[in-house]
């Protein structure tokens, strides 16, 4: 008999199956814990989705630094080991690689966005184009289908695809905890500022320690682009729902910016749910499809991406995909792109590579022939 206050096995197991069934019907987000006697159910809101702490099962990055009244000379020692460590990642032999099918899923990049710049295409028309900076991206592991299947917190849409954790930044190791640096300790690769997780299909699979270039794309492929919106704190509904507002005379009293009635009366009394209101505006999770690649410059990793509209300030992290728009699936099977990746460190590639639209300034804009 179980004892008092404990849930035998078919209990426990009937109660994550039925937090599993809420948490895809949007009822309840959160994580589900088993240990041998307990079973913890983190439940929250489903109207919240933005975090401002991480979640609790990830390791402490940073640590408190001490004054360790280390001489010049040592430190400039440590630094030269430091260096000489982590300086060549690759330290397994590479993967097999595997063959473009029109069902494959390639990883993504991790780029910093920088500012907007102006291009001109070839027959004169001027577009704005987005600035995507992508150092330092190495994979740091690699996760099969069935280990992913089974350590997902939520069930996938897919048995079928693995992921790759790729990183980007590198950071000093000294200035971070003994936890997070035995992510990297055992891949070679420098501890990373960034992580994340991009699912993919086994044929695009890549060895731990394989870097990442801006070459991973073409000129002229599309991409789909996730960011974190501008924080822009908390705004009143003009500005967050754009909100025409009320006159500024003429019998108006304190009522200028205000959003006016929330509800209605008799037997739908009450304010529903979605109703417009003030609140906090912004660092939501955005995705841009569709987005075309003008130019990439493969000596600092820069890509030119179409548009302004890319999330995020100046300075933010975002994470580039192959789009799945049907119209560039359709694209991306007729000019196939480096599967798995663009090996740049093996064959010799130009530093500036532009769409066959996109003008090159380095080239004359008016040609003259002689008349015949």
């Amino acid at each position: 008999m179980a004892g008092a206050g404990l849930l035998s096995p078919s209990n426990m197991n009937n109660l994550v199956n039925l937090c599993r069934k809420l948490t895809i019907s949007g009822f309840c987000k959160g994580v589900i814990r088993s240990q041998p006697n307990i079973t913890q159910v983190r439940c929250m809101s489903r109207v919240k989705k933005r975090h401002t702490v991480p979640p609790f099962w990830h390791p402490k990055v940073t640590r408190t630094l001490y004054p360790e009244e280390v001489t010049p000379e040592n430190q400039a020692f440590v630094s030269e080991v430091v260096s000489e460590k982590l300086s060549s990642p690759l330290r397994a032999e590479p993967w097999e690689r595997g063959q473009f099918t029109k069902n494959s899923i390639r990883c993504g990049l991790i780029a910093k966005k920088i500012g907007i710049y102006p291009m001109w295409t070839k027959d004169g028309k001027r577009l704005l184009t987005t600035l995507l900076q992508a150092t330092d991206n190495h994979v740091v592991n690699y996760i099969p289908p069935e280990d992913l299947a089974e350590k997902s917190f939520r069930p996938l849409k897919s048995s079928r695809l693995g992921a790759l954790v790729v990183g980007t930044q590198s950071v000093d190791p000294r200035e971070i905890t003994k936890e997070y640096f035995n992510l990297f300790s055992e891949v070679g690769v420098p501890p990373k500022k960034k992580l994340t997780k991009f699912l993919i299909t086994p044929n695009a699979k890549l060895a731990p320690g394989t870097p990442l270039y801006a070459s991973h794309f073409q000129p002229g492929a599309y991409v789909d682009i996730a960011g974190i919106t501008i924080d822009r704190g908390y705004q009143g509904v003009m500005k967050r729902w754009g909100f025409k507002g009320m006159p500024a005379s003429h019998g108006v009293t304190k009522s200028h910016r205000r959003g006016g009635s929330i509800g209605s009366g008799r037997e739908k009394s009450r304010v529903w749910p979605g109703q417009k209101m003030p609140g906090h505006m912004g660092r939501n999770r955005r995705v841009i499809r569709g987005l075309k690649i003008w130019r990439i410059n493969t000596h600092y990793n820069v890509l030119w991406v179409n548009g302004p509209a890319v999330p995020g300030p100046t300075g933010s992290y975002v994470y580039l995909y192959d789009s799945i728009l049907p119209a560039h699936k359709l694209h991306r099977q007729q000019n196939p792109p480096p599967f798995p990746t663009f090996f740049q460190d093996e064959v010799n590639i130009d530093e500036e590579l532009f769409d066959e639209n996109l003008h090159n300034f380095s080239q004359p804009s008016i040609t003259f022939a002689e008349i015949k």
